[in-house]
């Protein structure tokens, strides 16, 4: 915990820069296991949202980040581990059933972990239609889902480009929202359900145009 503690203090320094506008982080249950479910404009969002939140919240990160060799290898598997961040592999989705069972196995031990519904980065700025993984994992484990929506989170590395620039953004986290626990057994159409009340959750904090479809961006694992 030590390490982590440091870690977020000095990312938080380096965000502060930024001058966040955050709100809503009395809403992060203070014990038991969370899903924070956000919307996805930049590579730096898990970065962010797992410096700000008042809880440890475990997001997946490629598992190149964690076997990476040579100096600057262990430093981001340093970083990553410390932030509670879950490898997951190249090319496998996140949505599927090995990668949501690892954040399952995080829940069951009353962590928090976090999710992109939308599957990976928006490059328009439209959010997208959710992919069920959030439902699945909601119905299954019964924890609270804590939406949060990111404003400008884009304009701090905008796609393709290496360099980080210092510019405002938004954090907003709402209210929990609770399902009843059905374990793995539930229906597809419940799971929708569950997944489309998220999402409208997750617009009324960021704002955004919605979009019927789902995001076909190739998966980037950030």
């Amino acid at each position: 915990m030590a390490l982590y503690d440091l870690t977020r203090s000095s990312t938080r320094g380096l965000i502060s820069l930024c001058r966040p506008t955050l709100t809503g982080l009395e809403n992060v249950p203070t014990s038991g296991p969370f899903i924070v479910a956000s919307n996805h404009l930049s590579f730096l969002d898990s970065v962010l949202i797992q410096a700000l939140m008042p809880r440890r919240v475990g997001f997946f990160a490629k598992a190149e980040y964690f076997t990476t060799p040579g100096l600057k290898g262990a430093a981001m598997r340093s970083f990553f581990e410390s932030v509670g961040s879950i490898p997951v592999e190249r090319g496998q989705q996140a949505a599927s059933v090995a990668a949501l069972k690892s954040l399952l196995d995080v829940l069951e031990t009353g962590g928090g972990i976090g999710i992109y519904p939308e599957g990976t980065r928006s490059r328009d700025g439209l959010l997208y239609r959710g992919r069920t993984g959030v439902g699945w994992l909601a119905l299954t484990s019964g924890a609270p889902v804590v939406p949060v929506g990111l404003i400008g989170t884009e304009r701090l590395q905008p796609a393709g480009k290496k360099w980080i620039k210092p510019r405002p953004f938004t954090m907003s986290v709402g209210r929990p929202l609770y399902f009843q626990k059905t374990g793995p057994g539930h229906a597809l159409p419940e799971r929708r359900r569950v997944t489309d009340q998220v999402m409208d959750a997750i617009a009324e904090l960021s704002g955004q145009e919605r979009a019927s479809a789902y995001n076909q961006n190739k998966p980037d694992g950030a």
